[in-house]
This record gives structure tokens, sequence and C-alpha cells, in this order.
């Protein structure tokens, strides 16, 4: 512990200017300090008629460069087209009962008119938004397992169907109903939040979204560097077949997880659930009697949310206020969330047709060995000037946006034991 807390005390990790009072209780616990990522603004790339700019969150050189070109292609020939063909976050707890029987008689009344009623009215009386949609069941043994399906406003949800989850099966456990009933889990992996499922990409879960888009061949040639057959033959060999040799569940694509991850961090989502959110299958096809591009994603698990959660924090609260969905949509709640789940899709789209052309140009490795090279690795100084917000006794100036501030006018990381229970605390 010793150890620890004096590695902390003179690490390069900053802690400072940092308004931790939107972190406590919700985003974080035992906090240190944070961890800075550079943002960078792909695009903007038009998108159903209007130009948003893309803000990623990553460490990855080129993947910025490489979306942007992908923005460039999509805009040169007018703009990209999605819709939103479902809404609906999932939980899916596990009940256990004490006979075959009565477990199957608590599928049949979940699946008949009455339950489904009885269930939503109690589930939707938990929230001013959560609506219950639909309920899916599956019996393994005594054991059932229920998918609620709900939509949850401008919220990604979890916490709100959850609740709604926690409310609807206390009305199905009463003595009216199933009072044999035991709640093995609230979550019992039938939604799937975080990990690769089959579920997902055929039921979805959160934003379904489709983005599509017509790009000239001419521009193929120009932007990209490579031709419409190049292209469509590469998009079936590697994102298709690769695929399917491989055995991927959701991943006919190149790298969908890299752009929406990067947005992700930008904006305040859950990390975690790239997992699922990444589900992704990009097509390709020539059209205009083969001289143009036709390119689709189709991403059926996108889990987004413009309010709580790290949305709240200043820097992820600044990247949703420039795409204009920060909040809710007071007039049509869940209309800035699903936008968002837009912007991610048609973001990955760029990126998908950025990366497959340069993959079949054969310039893969030449644009990561212009923007993705590392350095060697050189001893980390803390008095580093790169190292801005790291306090010393020295008398030399750091910038913190325009304020110019003297490094003996700040105090030195205090990290101390609270109460003897062995959490850090820098305050």
């Amino acid at each position: 512990r010793a150890s620890v807390t004096k590695t902390l005390e003179s690490s390069a990790l900053p802690y400072l200017h940092y308004d931790y009072s939107l972190v406590m209780g919700q985003c974080c616990e035992n906090v240190v300090g944070y961890t800075p990522i550079p943002i960078g603004i792909a695009g903007p790339l038009r998108i159903d008629g209007k130009a948003f700019p893309i803000p990623m969150a990553t460490t990855e050189g080129a993947l910025v460069a490489s979306t942007s070109r992908g923005c460039k292609a999509l805009n040169a020939c007018g703009r990209v087209t999605t819709v939103v063909t479902a809404d609906a976050m999932t939980r899916g707890p596990a009940l256990e009962f004490s006979t075959l029987t009565m477990a199957a008689q608590a599928k049949m009344w979940i699946d008949s008119t009455e339950g489904r009623s009885k269930l939503k009215a109690a589930f939707d009386g938990t929230s001013r938004f959560a609506r219950l949609i639909r309920l899916k069941t599956a019996l393994a043994g005594r054991t059932l397992f229920v998918r609620f399906e709900t939509q949850t406003g401008d919220a990604m949800g979890m916490n709100m169907i959850s609740k709604g989850t926690e409310a609807a099966l206390k009305l199905m456990g009463s003595p009216e109903h199933f009072p044999e009933m035991k709640v093995l889990s609230l979550s019992g992996n039938y939604c799937t939040d975080k990990k690769p499922s089959a579920m997902n990409w055929i039921e979805g879960r959160g934003k379904s979204v489709v983005a599509e888009a017509i790009v000239k061949g001419s521009v193929i040639e120009k932007i990209l560097k490579t031709t419409v057959s190049n292209i469509c033959k590469l998009n079936v060999t590697k994102n298709l077949v690769g695929s399917c040799m491989a055995g991927s569940i959701g991943g006919n694509n190149a790298h969908a997880s890299n752009i929406l991850t990067a947005i992700y961090l930008a904006t305040g989502q859950d990390p975690a659930q790239n997992v699922e959110s990444s589900n992704c299958m990009t097509l390709m096809e020539a059209t205009n009697d083969g001289k143009d591009l036709l390119i689709s994603c189709t991403m059926p698990s996108i889990e987004v949310g413009t309010i709580g959660g790290g949305t709240i924090l200043g820097p992820q609260a600044a990247m949703l206020e420039m795409l204009g969905i920060r909040g809710p949509n007071v007039e049509t709640p869940g209309a800035n969330a699903r936008q968002l789940a837009r912007i991610v899709c048609a973001a990955v789209m760029a990126g998908e047709l950025s990366l497959m052309s340069a993959l079949a140009a054969g310039h893969l490795v030449q644009s990561h060995m212009t923007h993705n090279r590392s350095a060697p690795p050189t001893p980390l100084r803390i008095d580093s000037p790169t190292i801005s917000q790291q306090p010393s006794r020295q008398s030399s100036i750091i910038r913190h946006g325009s304020t110019r501030i003297s490094h003996s006018q700040l105090e030195p990381r205090k990290i101390e034991n609270v109460n003897g229970n062995g959490r850090l605390n820098p305050f």
C-alpha cells in the first residue's frame, strides 16, 4: 500500500483541474486521477442531409485520418442515408421454479395476453420513459429466462430497465401468481450485455440502424485509390467468407469496433458495450452498370444514450453539445439517442470504406507507418513539459486553458488512507 501511494504521489497521472463532484457516486470509486485520451475530429460527414463532425477518442494513429478520408469520399457523392429499424434495450432475468410443470405454466402465463398486460402495467409504472415493448421467454429445465425489451427515451437505459424488470418480477412472484418463483438473477445473460451473442445479432439490442450510400467510381479511384470491382471482391473475401471461416458472430466487417469505440469514449458511452454494439455487416456491390459502389452497414445493437452515465462529464458532454444532441430531447423523447446511433453507424461506414480501400490498394502498412509509428520508449520524467498538470515545487509556468499557472502555486498530490479502510483519497 505504501509503495502504491508513493508511486501515485509522484506519477504522471493527472488529477488537477477536474470536476470530481460529477464522478463520485455515478462514474467511479476510489478516484486517484483521470486518464486523458486524445480526441480527434473526423469529417464532417453529411448524414441524412445534415453535416456532423465525428469526435473520436483514440490512441491509434491513422484511425481519425482514415475515417476522415472515408467521410470525404461519402460527402463527394452527396450524403449518407440512415434508418433506425428498432429501439429497445433489454434485460433477461433467470427465474427458478420447484417443478418443471410450474416453470412451464409461468412461461405460458407470460406469453398470454393477460400476463403480458399485467407485467407491462407494473413495468411502465416505474418510469416516465420506460415502456415495455415485448417479452421473449425460453425454458431450460426448471429455469425460465425472460427477455424484457423496453424503450428508454434518451438514456442508454440499463438502470431504467432493471428497475422496471424488478417491479414486474415482484408482481409475478406475488401470491396471486407464482409465489414459489425464485429470482436467481436480475440478469441471466439472456439480455445479452457486454458479451458476444447471437441473440443480439438476430433480435437486436438498443438501436438497430442501417446506413447506406452510393459512391461514384471516379471517387473510388481519385480519393480511395482503388476500383469498384477490387473493393467489392475484397469485401466478399474478407468480411463475408473470412469472417465465416473464423466463426464470427456479428463480425462481418473490417473494423467497426475501432470507430464505434472511439466515438463511445469521446461521448461518454459505456466502452464495454462495444462488444455487442460493434455487431456490423458491411455489404458492398457494384451498381449503375458496375460503375459505382453501393455500400451499407447494418448494425442491430448500438447501445447509446445522451443522458446519464459518462455523458454528464464535462469533456464528454461538450462532444454531445457539438453534435447538437446533449441531454434529453424534450419534444421527442429518444430522438437524441437515436441520432447518436445514426452518427455512429454512418461513421462506421466511412471507416469501413476507407480501410477496405486501403487493403484493396495495398496501402495499409504505408498509412500506418506514416500515422501510427511509435517513437522509441524513453524514461518518463515527471518534470517533462508534456506532463503539464503535474505540480512540482519549481517556479516554471504551465498553461491550463487560457490561464498561465505557476507550478509553485499548485499543491502537491496528497493521498491518504481514509478511516483505515484502504481507500486512496486524492482530495
